[in-house]
């Protein structure tokens, strides 16, 4: 009406935000399993491995001698072309005793001095350059997983590389006792040679599945 004094705007306060769930608790089965070391012993150190007899205490008090492979980790790049090739290295295996049709991918480097080891990030661009003689523009981590738990502490990073480019001049190479040959296959052909048993090798297996369920989606 004329002549009345404006009312006041209400204005309401959001409502505060939840409290944050409280941070899980302690994992029964877990807590369960877990062994602690009680004593280890270096019996070999290598270039990059060490094999150790460690002996490890259940919660139960019982103890267990364990036959372990301490690694600094691993890369490997599923590297993919403008044609849709996969980038593939074959080289002789010594444990398998034959040579094998991998994709590209190496060992983490550790510093001597400090112990420190290398990126993951870093290393997947050094390796494939240095095996394919190629380098990517765009990069996506897969995923992580441990190659064989049973006896070694390697823990494999897997990569996505496209947008490929030769490196040209001053390209970085494979190691002095490394011995490789590219070879470039269609995706669609590298699944079959999966599901045929031609490729075994485990991260390839798991990387090329991993590309062709990607393509399915």
């Amino acid at each position: 009406m004329p002549g009345m004094p404006d009312l006041p705007v209400l204005r309401r306060d959001p409502p505060p935000d939840p409290p944050p769930d409280p941070p899980p608790g302690p994992d029964p089965v877990e807590e369960r399993l877990a062994e602690r070391v009680v004593d280890s012993a270096v019996i070999h150190r290598g270039r990059y491995l060490e094999v150790r007899v460690e002996t490890t205490e259940r919660a139960d008090g019982s103890r267990h001698r364990r036959d372990v492979v301490r690694h600094p980790g691993a890369v490997a790049i599923v590297a993919l072309d403008e044609t849709d090739g996969l980038l593939l290295v074959r080289q002789w295996r010594q444990a398998a005793g034959r040579s094998l049709l991998e994709i590209p991918a190496g060992t983490l480097d550790r510093d001597p001095a400090t112990g420190a080891v290398e990126d993951p990030e870093l290393a997947s661009r050094r390796e494939l350059e240095e095996e394919t003689g190629y380098r990517a523009a765009n990069w996506e981590e897969l995923g992580t997983f441990w190659t064989a738990p049973g006896f070694a502490s390697e823990l494999m990073h897997l990569y996505l590389a496209t947008d490929l480019v030769a490196a040209g001049p001053g390209r970085l190479t494979p190691d002095a006792d490394e011995a490789l040959e590219l070879v470039r296959i269609p995706v669609a052909d590298a699944l079959a040679a999966v599901e045929r048993g031609d490729i075994r090798d485990a991260k390839t297996v798991v990387g090329i599945l991993l590309l062709g369920r990607r393509q399915r989606r």
